[in-house]
């Protein structure tokens, strides 16, 4: 388990939750790009956990730490459970999920629509807080629907930090959970980077970092310089990792050195080969590289290469091997 001051530390950069993307193998690569930012799972349900037993979703390697779990749910008594299975299985971190733009599931409301109800959330925090020695933390938007952000989001975060979270990623958007897709969610709310900003300032001890449209790590800095405590970055993390994770630890952090996306691929290769001896496929790990050489020349037949040929039943480390030359070039 990481020590809490750590995962502290490393939430001044952060690899957003991002479901079917940041899987145990996505995170695995993105901890060879970057020793010190902080990384998260997929959403993993409570129910999932507690009710279904589904503890091959807890699965993660010692090597991707600091990394926290992420979960979704409403009950504050299912959440402690789900929490202490989190930590059990080795997580510093456990985060609720009050941002997806999702409004049900079996258990009932979680995601966004618990912006709706910041004493119930309060209600969560305190009992997962209770179940384990973890850092308890929470993602959300600054509203949903018709709500008013700058008349919500202050008792949101207030009923939470009495609570004792002491960590808070916004999501600098509203959700709107009638008419938008989980998908144009993500784009088309405007972003309010100033109430994020306002808000810090309203929460001086509360550590506040901003999601949202934050695609590069001179955007990222930006928001540092003005006073706040981290950035998650999503989308572009995931889709030209080895431009905004190769760079981190030397500018975010002030430590280490820039890694080299050549040789985490070559690094990648061990670990593709125990994922193939333990009867994985190639493209469950290959599909989350695709974007290791964007925007550099060869990058096309790199992905490419991958893409058309990792489904294949015969497809080892040498389709690597074989991608990467064409970068190489």
């Amino acid at each position: 388990m990481t020590d809490k001051s750590l995962i502290t530390k490393a939430a001044r950069l952060s690899v957003a939750p991002m479901m079917d993307w940041t899987d145990r193998h996505c995170r695995f690569m993105h901890r060879l790009l970057s020793q010190e930012s902080l990384l998260y799972t997929e959403m993993v349900t409570a129910p999932a956990l507690v009710r279904g037993g589904a503890l091959h979703l807890l699965a993660h390697s010692p090597q991707e730490h600091p990394v926290a779990l992420q979960l979704g749910g409403s009950d504050p008594v299912e959440l402690a459970q789900a929490t202490k299975l989190g930590a059990d299985a080795g997580y510093g971190e456990i985060n609720l999920n009050c941002g997806c733009p999702s409004d049900r599931v079996q258990s009932g409301a979680f995601g966004a629509v618990l912006m709706q109800s910041p004493k119930l959330v309060a209600d969560c925090v305190a009992a997962m807080r209770d179940a384990a020695d973890v850092e308890v933390t929470v993602k959300c938007r600054i509203g949903v629907d018709e709500q008013e952000p700058r008349e919500i989001l202050p008792d949101f975060l207030d009923k939470i930090q009495a609570a004792g979270c002491r960590r808070v990623t916004i999501h600098a958007r509203k959700a709107w959970l009638q008419g938008l897709s989980p998908k144009e969610n993500r784009d088309v709310p405007p972003l309010d980077y100033e109430l994020v900003h306002q808000m810090k300032a309203a929460f001086p001890d509360l550590h506040i970092s901003i999601n949202g449209g934050i695609s590069s790590l001179d955007e990222a800095k930006a928001q540092l310089d003005r006073g706040l405590d981290g950035v998650m970055i999503g989308r572009s993390a995931y889709h030209q990792p080895g431009d905004v994770l190769s760079t981190a630890d030397p500018e975010i952090f002030g430590q280490g050195e820039a890694s080299d996306p050549f040789y985490v691929a070559r690094q990648m290769l061990p670990y593709i080969e125990a994922h193939l001896n333990g009867g994985g496929r190639l493209h469950q790990v290959t599909r989350h590289m695709l974007g290791l050489f964007a925007g550099r020349p060869g990058a096309r037949q790199w992905r490419r290469t991958l893409s058309e040929g990792a489904h294949r039943d015969s497809a080892g480390p040498e389709l690597v091997e074989q991608a990467l030359a064409s970068v190489l070039a």
